[in-house]
């Protein structure tokens, strides 16, 4: 296996990408990436550190976006209390609460185990994300 200059195989940096993006934090994350897109000239170890973060901003803006249903039917719920009327929509935050969940336990399955992949210099082929990265590793 390909040695980095930290002295540690191009797999175990790969690995704490991901692993830090699954327990918990972007700047750990951006901080591993800006180290390899740096000094490092494994393309296998920069495009795994890339696909790192572009799957947490990936995750991060499906639930943002999830996330805007529940105001959006605030504001019209209000809207029709202002002529006396009610809307409810407490079924709908159950289920977008359920999505949220569900989209949570994928982030950190494939997280994981792109994580284990990557200890042997392997990947998981995500087609919408293995694109994002191709388009603009160029």
């Amino acid at each position: 296996m390909q040695k980095t200059r930290l002295g540690i195989t191009a797999g175990a940096v790969g690995a704490a990408a991901y692993l830090a993006g699954f327990f918990g934090g972007y700047i750990v994350v951006i901080l591993i990436t800006g180290y390899v897109l740096l000094f490092e000239e494994n393309a296998w170890l920069r495009r795994c550190v890339v696909k790192a973060v572009v799957l947490m901003l990936f995750f991060t803006f499906l639930t943002s976006t999830i996330n805007l249903l529940p105001d959006i039917l605030e504001v019209i719920s209000d809207f029709v209390a202002i002529w006396g009327g009610s809307f409810k929509y407490s079924t709908l935050n159950s289920i977008i609460s359920c999505i949220n969940t569900t989209l949570s336990v994928i982030e950190k399955a494939l997280i994981l185990g792109l994580g284990i992949k990557s200890t042997r210099q392997e990947t998981i082929i995500i087609p919408l994300l293995d694109s994002l990265v191709s388009r603009y590793m160029s």
